[in-house]
This record gives C-alpha cells, sequence and structure tokens, in this order.
C-alpha cells in the first residue's frame, strides 16, 4: 500500500511577498530571480517534487 503524498503543492518560492497572501503550501521569499531559482531546485531535490514556473514571479514545487 502506497501512503505517499501525490498531486499537491508542496511549497512556493517567491520574490514577491505581495503575490502570495495565504497559502496551504509553506512560502519561501527569495531576494531576487536567482537565489528563487536556486531556492525551488533544493527544495524539489529534498522534497523530490517538480518545479513549475507559473510565469507571474512565483515558482511552485509539486507532487505528481
Amino acid at each position: 500500500m502506497d501512503t505517499s503524498l501525490k498531486e499537491v503543492i508542496l511549497a512556493v518560492v517567491t520574490t514577491d511577498k505581495e503575490r502570495v497572501l495565504h497559502s496551504a503550501a509553506p512560502v519561501f521569499y527569495a531576494r531576487d530571480r536567482k537565489e528563487m531559482e536556486r531556492v525551488a531546485l533544493l527544495l524539489s531535490k529534498i522534497t523530490l517534487g517538480m518545479v513549475h514556473d507559473l510565469e507571474n514571479g512565483c515558482l511552485v514545487i509539486v507532487k505528481h
């Protein structure tokens, strides 16, 4: 029996605090795009999730 989480947003990474006001997933704030991409990459490795760019200044890490 597989009891792992699937099809869920694990985290949000953004540079703009106004973009994500409320979230069930943890939100990580970065200083710039480079740091945002690095944090998202590391979180995806830790959680075994995939990074998706919403093209609005936010990246989400999703478990498929």
